[in-house]
């Protein structure tokens, strides 16, 4: 039987909340998180006071800012802001938009995807890993060039970090 946990804590799901709707009211919140009220106010109350979140008041509704400069508190994780942290876990995955299974494999690095490392070129398919890779031919200068087809979308998870 699977313990009833999850990887984040109540602090960060009510971030998570905020971040998604500015102007959510905290009941709403607590109903979306799982906790009462009073302790998404207690929370809210703690963020605000450790400089990670802003409240402002609108007519009757408040309205909440993140400090998404700010690092997170732990010290494993103190490399890393909030916004990085809140790009990450708010943002949809192109996976789950086109209905696809959210386990499926990242599709493989690039060199765009992370300059530091040098560009491995690919082989074509049912070419050995020790055969060189055929020159492409060059075009003649009268030529019009081939239009060649957009890239695909894929797009990377990249590291929270």
């Amino acid at each position: 039987m699977m313990g009833d946990w999850t990887f984040f804590s109540n602090y960060g799901h009510v971030l998570v909340c905020l971040a998604r709707n500015h102007e959510a009211r905290l009941r709403d919140v607590a109903a979306d998180v799982g906790i009462t009220e009073r302790a998404v106010q207690k929370i809210v109350r703690d963020l605000q006071d450790g400089g990670y979140l802003t409240v402002t008041k609108q007519g009757r509704c408040n309205r909440y800012r993140i400090n998404r400069r700010k690092s997170l508190r732990h010290d494993l994780e103190s490399h890393c802001t909030v916004g990085k942290w809140l790009t990450l876990v708010t943002r949809d995955s192109p996976r789950e938009e086109a209905g696809t299974a959210v386990d499926q494999p990242a599709p493989p690095a690039t060199a765009a995807d992370n300059p530091e490392q040098p560009a491995i070129p690919s082989k074509p398919p049912g070419q050995a890993a020790n055969e060189p890779a055929p020159l492409q031919q060059t075009q003649a200068k009268d030529e019009k060039p081939a239009k060649q087809a957009a890239p695909a979308d894929t797009r990377q998870q990249g590291s929270l970090f």
